[in-house]
């Protein structure tokens, strides 16, 4: 248990890490309706006391049903990878990996708070996505940018995604 506690606020850490070494640059990609792949930089910040910011790199494969989504540092180098299919979601991170019941509840436990993911794949796509308690700007996507906000269930949150290709 100490050693999952000690792996999780090394997680944290380097996430906050990047978060202030990480430089901001503009979208260089658009999107693609159909496509199964996206790489970028996504931002998370989420209001809570002390307010929390996270930042990486990113690349997303696959669909809701089944899928990977792997964060890195701005050097590159692998903080942690999301995977899941019908029945599984797995966290790979510092050479261990961590099982959950859903997808749900490994980005909640990855990031300390709800978000969407599934969601995320239609929004990417260009395609409104209803979440009860979040609400997206897709307006930006064809210069490779979205945000969402969750504005419900307290603490709100905000994610920011730059596609790079």
């Amino acid at each position: 248990m100490r050693a999952r506690s000690a792996a999780w606020a090394g997680l944290l850490i380097a996430i906050l890490f990047i978060a202030g070494c990480a430089s901001q640059t503009g979208a260089g990609g658009t999107f693609d309706k159909k496509s199964e792949h996206w790489a970028g930089r996504l931002g998370l910040t989420v209001d809570s006391e002390p307010p929390q910011s996270y930042s990486a790199g990113f690349t997303l494969l696959g669909n809701p049903q089944a899928g990977e989504l792997s964060l890195s540092s701005p050097l590159g180098s692998t903080l942690a990878v999301m995977q899941w299919r019908p029945g599984q979601a797995l966290l790979r991170q510092a050479g261990q990996t961590r099982s959950f019941a859903s997808l749900d509840e490994l980005a909640a436990a990855v990031t300390g708070t709800p978000l969407p993911v599934r969601a995320l794949f239609g929004w990417l796509n260009g395609t409104p996505q209803a979440v009860e308690g979040w609400a997206t700007d897709l307006s930006r996507l064809p210069d490779g940018r979205l945000t969402a906000r969750r504005l419900m269930p307290l603490p709100t949150a905000e994610l920011r995604v730059v596609l790079d290709r």
